[in-house]
C-alpha cells in the first residue's frame, strides 16, 4: 500500500440464486458501480465486489424441484447473474460464488475467529425457508414471517452466537457513527430493533447439508448468513493480507435492500466485532421498485426484465433513468412511459442536442477553435460552475445521493444550453468568428465537465462525448484541456431517435 493512497471498497449483496435476476438486482448492481466508478475517477484505489449466494435449503430445494443436482442448479444459476453483470455494464473488480475454494477457507476461518462467541445447544421455533432465518412466534401473522414467507415448525441441534452480549456494544457504535446506517429511516428502524432486545442467534444447520462444514463438527452446516457475509471479506483476500482487509473494510460502503438490512447492520457488525475485524464504514439500504403503482409478482405477471428494457431502450437510458426518477433510498415505480420521458426530453433534447449543437458549430470553423478574444462576464461565469461542478457533486456521491449528484450535472446541461440560446452561435457565425471560438470554448469546457459527471452514471455516453472533444476521460484531474488548435470529429447524435 502506498503512503497517501486513497481506498474503496463497493459491494452489492450477493445475490441468492433460488429465482432469476430482476429490475431489483439490477438497481443494486448499478448503484455500487455508480459509486465506485465515481471513486476511481476521483483517484481512489477501489476493490468493488459482486457475486451470488449459493448455499441453503432454499438452493437445494430450488434445485431438486428444477429436477438437476444442487452444483449444477448453481452453476447455471449463478451465470446468469454474471450474464446481467455485462449487461448492466459492471465495471467489478471480482464475482465471488459461495461455492468457490477461497470462500470455504475463508468462512470457515472467520468461524473460528467468533469461537468464543459460539456455543452449542437445541432451537426448537418457526423457520422462513424464504428468509432464511427463525422467525419469532410474536412475529409470526397467520402462519407467516413479517416478510409475508410461509414459515415451518423445526427443532435442531444448533450452534449458537451470542448476539444478546453485543446489544450495547452495537447501540454506542450506532450512536458515535451516525452515518453508519443509511437514509435516516432506515437506521432508526434497526435501532429500534436492537433497543427492542437482542437475542441469541442461532448459526448452524444439521437438517441438511448443502452448506459449508463447520470446523471441527461432523452434522453441522454454517447458516448462510455467516457464510453469505463473509464473502466481503473473501473477496479481499482473507484469510491472508490481513492488513489490506483492515484497510479495505473500514472504507467500506455497502449497498443492500432494505430487505436485508438487520442482516447487514445487526448480525454482520457484530460478527465483525467479535472477529476483531475493522466494520464498515457505511450501509446503504435501498428501496423497491414497484411496476406502474403495482408490487412486482410473478403470479401478476409485471416483473420487469431488465435484460428486455435494455434491448428495447438502451444500457445508459436505463441507468439515468433509475437515479434520475427516484431519489436513492426511497421506493420507486417503474414505468414504460416515464422511462421514455426521460430518454425523451432529458437525454435527447438537452444534453445530446447541447452536445451536437456546440460540435456542429465547431465543425463550421473547419473544425478547430482558435481564441484570440478575451472572455466576456458570460463565458467566465460558465467555466466558473462547470470547474465547480465536480466538488459540488463530490459532497454529494460522499452521502450516497446519487439522485442530486445527478440533478447538479443536468443543472450544467440546463445553464450550457441556455447559454447557448443566450449567445446565438448562428448569428456570430455570420458576424464574429472571434467571439464564436470563445463562445465554443467555454461550451466545451462545460461539455468536459458534463461529460465526466455523467460517466459514472452513463460511462458509454461519457465515452463519446470524450472522444467528440478529445479528452481522455480518466480522472477528474483533468481540467486544463486545451481546446484551441486541435481537430474536433464530426460528432453523431448521442440518443438517436427511434425509428
Amino acid at each position: 500500500m502506498k503512503k497517501n493512497e486513497k481506498f474503496a471498497l463497493i459491494t452489492t449483496p450477493i445475490y441468492y440464486i433460488n429465482g432469476d435476476p430482476h429490475i431489483g438486482h439490477a438497481y443494486a448492481d448499478i448503484a455500487a458501480d455508480i459509486i465506485a466508478r465515481f471513486k476511481r475517477f476521483d483517484g481512489f484505489r477501489v476493490h468493488f465486489s459482486t457475486g451470488t449466494d449459493e448455499h441453503g435449503i432454499k438452493v437445494a430445494r430450488s434445485a431438486e424441484n428444477a429436477g438437476i443436482g444442487v452444483q449444477e442448479f448453481s452453476d447455471i444459476m449463478s451465470e446468469k447473474f454474471r450474464k446481467m453483470s455485462r449487461a448492466v455494464n459492471l465495471s467489478e473488480d471480482d464475482f465471488i460464488r459461495t461455492t468457490e475454494p477461497r470462500h470455504l477457507k475463508s468462512a470457515r476461518e472467520f468461524w473460528k475467529l467468533l469461537e468464543k462467541d459460539i456455543y452449542k445447544s437445541t432451537y426448537s421455533g418457526w423457520y422462513s425457508a424464504r428468509d432464511e432465518e427463525y422467525v419469532p412466534e410474536n412475529e409470526i401473522v397467520d402462519g407467516k414471517a413479517p416478510s409475508g414467507a410461509p414459515v415451518e415448525r423445526m427443532e435442531e441441534e444448533s450452534y449458537f452466537f451470542r448476539l444478546s452480549d453485543y446489544q450495547d456494544r452495537l447501540l454506542d457504535y450506532y450512536e458515535k457513527n451516525p452515518d453508519f446506517i443509511v437514509p435516516i429511516a432506515r437506521r432508526n428502524e434497526v435501532i429500534n430493533f436492537v433497543k427492542s432486545g437482542l437475542k441469541d442467534l442461532s448459526i448452524s444447520r444439521s437438517k441438511f447439508d448443502w452448506g459449508i462444514p463447520i470446523p471441527g463438527s461432523d452434522n453441522h452446516v454454517m447458516y448462510v448468513w455467516i457464510d453469505a457475509l463473509a464473502n466481503y471479506i473473501t473477496s479481499l483476500g482473507f484469510p491472508d493480507n490481513k492488513d489490506y482487509v483492515s484497510e479495505m473494510m473500514g472504507n467500506c460502503i455497502h449497498v443492500v435492500g432494505k430487505e436485508i438490512l438487520r442482516f447487514h447492520a445487526v448480525y454482520w457488525p457484530a460478527f465483525l466485532m467479535s472477529a476483531g475485524i475493522t466494520l464498515p464504514k457505511r450501509i446503504f439500504a435501498h428501496g423497491w421498485w414497484t411496476h406502474n403503482g403495482q408490487k412486482m409478482s410473478k403470479s401478476v405477471g409485471n416483473v420487469v426484465d431488465p435484460f428486455e428494457i435494455i434491448e428495447k431502450y438502451g444500457l445508459d437510458q436505463l441507468r439515468y433513468f433509475m437515479f434520475r426518477e427516484v431519489c436513492f433510498g426511497e421506493d420507486g415505480d417503474f414505468s414504460e412511459d416515464a422511462l421514455k420521458n426521460r430518454i425523451s426530453y432529458d437525454l435527447a433534447n438537452d444534453l445530446g442536442n447541447l452536445v451536437q449543437r456546440v460540435l456542429s458549430f465547431i465543425q463550421k470553423l473547419d473544425g478547430r477553435l482558435t481564441v484570440n478574444y478575451d472572455f466576456s462576464e458570460e463565458e467566465k461565469a460558465l467555466f466558473t460552475n462547470a470547474r465547480q461542478m465536480i466538488s459540488r457533486v463530490r459532497c454529494l456521491m460522499e452521502k450516497q445521493d446519487l439522485h442530486s449528484a445527478l440533478g447538479v450535472v443536468f443543472d450544467l446541461v440546463s445553464k450550457s444550453n441556455k447559454f447557448t440560446n443566450d449567445m446565438k452561435p448562428w448569428e456570430l457565425v455570420k458576424t464574429d468568428i472571434p467571439r464564436l471560438n470563445a463562445v465554443l470554448t467555454a461550451l466545451c469546457e462545460s461539455i468536459r465537465a458534463i461529460a465526466f459527471g455523467i460517466a459514472p452514471f452513463m460511462p458509454e455516453t461519457a465515452e463519446k462525448i470524450f472522444k467528440f472533444i478529445n479528452v481522455e476521460g480518466k480522472l477528474f484531474t483533468e481540467i486544463d484541456v486545451n481546446f484551441t488548435d486541435q481537430k474536433f470529429p464530426s460528432p453523431t447524435p448521442l440518443f438517436p431517435k427511434e425509428k
